[in-house]
């Protein structure tokens, strides 16, 4: 029976702090039942996601630690950012993950290997190791990690104190020598896939993982093009989780999982049936990544009587918007293809950034925004530094704006509520 299953052995056999972490899952099972369960008139195929947060540290888990173990995968691979291709990791025979940075954990530990005024996530992937409280980290095989902020950089070279690592190094502008670089980044990551997994990268392989990876971008993208509707069929809190849990559950069966509940909310939407009522003010996200458990900005809005109608970010738009081709002929052409559509994600790495305030108002037009909340974890320099230049973009276009710096903790929630009611009444 699956329920006699020893999970707290396997978390054992990994070198987790079992303790702590039975102490870390009652937290956050705490949390996603007063922010997810205690919402009203949920599309019934987000059961998925309720099982998908039930399994994150343990069903999952064992999936992939059971299939190593018999050659299927033949490695995990960590990661914290969408620059990582998963094409690629997919191609060579190994599963790629998001790790846990989410939440702040031990941050009295971590501080002994970044500065106390580090960004969050920064900090929280440090306390998540250093504590031994994260069954992803602790499982991969090699950290796949990437030069794009100054931060992350910098931490990276204290994590690989702790954990294998291989740095992607991403240019932070564009043009035809980035381009080319990029492009040999992308195949030296090739390459030591390869090494780690002991299996050749093939044209068949890399086709049929550029579809994979391409399928899911597709359900992502159906489901995001309900949200335009009001009411909205589904809330912003629901919709961010099923990006988060793309960087984690197997990917076959989101897509279909996914599929299943744009099928849904597109009947939701030809029926007039929302999961927040007609008229509900919509928000636009847009700013730094929210990795799981961190939802209590959506959570705020959506208590306070708005509705997040879509994100502009790495856990969000960014990682379905743009499709691989499919036609590529040869491995190092579908390389160079995989490659080239990375580097148009519009991270605010990228100086100059046109492209990212260009989606932004572009998606606030499409979805029906009636406001733009553009928010950066503490100490991230180069989105708050991106916020002058957004919040000009907005008042251009007539797109009422605000600019939030926020962490981890709960202990400024109460002025952030009231941040965002003010604002929700102001539009």
């Amino acid at each position: 029976m699956a329920d006699e299953y020893d999970y707290h052995k396997m978390w054992g056999d990994l070198g987790m702090d079992v303790e702590a972490h039975d102490g870390l899952l009652g937290v956050v099972g705490q949390m996603y039942q007063s922010m997810y369960l205690t919402q009203e008139n949920r599309p019934a195929s987000t059961s998925y996601l309720d099982g998908v947060a039930a399994n994150l540290h343990s069903g999952r888990i064992r999936e992939m630690v059971d299939g190593r173990s018999e050659g299927d995968p033949k490695k995990i691979i960590g990661s914290f950012c969408l620059y990582v291709p998963e094409e690629v990791v997919t191609a060579a025979g190994a599963v790629e993950v998001g790790l846990c940075a989410g939440a702040e954990w031990a941050p009295e530990v971590a501080e002994k290997y970044v500065p106390r005024n580090t960004c969050p996530l920064i900090k929280g992937f440090m306390g998540f190791k250093l504590g031994r409280v994260c069954p992803y980290i602790e499982s991969a095989d090699l950290v796949v990690g990437e030069n794009t902020c100054d931060g992350k950089k910098k931490a990276y070279e204290q994590f690989s104190k702790l954990k294998p690592m291989y740095i992607m190094d991403v240019p932070h502008v564009r043009n035809e020598d980035t381009k080319l670089q990029w492009r040999h980044e992308v195949h030296a990551l090739a390459a030591r896939i390869e090494e780690e997994t002991g299996q050749k990268i093939t044209e068949e392989s890399l086709r049929a993982a550029i579809k994979l990876a391409n399928d899911k971008r597709r359900a992502l993208q159906r489901l995001s093009a309900t949200r335009a509707a009001d009411p909205v069929p589904i809330s912003g809190l629901d919709s961010l989780l099923t990006v988060q849990a793309a960087f984690m559950d197997d990917s076959a069966r989101l897509t279909d999982a996914i599929n299943k509940m744009a099928d849904e909310c597109e009947q939701r939407v030809a029926e007039g049936v929302g999961a927040a009522p007609k008229g509900a003010k919509r928000i636009l996200y847009t700013g730094t990544p929210m990795a799981v458990p961190n939802w209590k900005l959506f959570n705020i809005i959506e208590k306070a009587g708005g509705v997040v109608v879509g994100e502009e970010c790495c856990t969000g738009s960014r990682y379905y918007k743009d499709l691989v081709p499919e036609d590529g002929a040869t491995v190092d052409e579908m390389l160079d293809n995989i490659a080239d559509r990375y580097l148009n994600i519009q991270c605010a790495i990228f100086t100059p950034n046109q492209g990212r305030r260009d989606d932004v108002i572009r998606m606030a037009r499409d979805l029906h925004a009636d406001g733009i909340i553009d928010a950066s974890l503490s100490f991230c320099t180069i989105y708050e530094m991106e916020a002058f230049d957004m919040e000009k973009a907005a008042q251009d276009a007539g797109i009422p704006y605000m600019h939030l710096s926020t962490d981890y903790s709960a202990e400024g929630d109460g002025q952030l509520t009231t941040r965002i009611q003010a604002f929700l009444e102001m539009i």
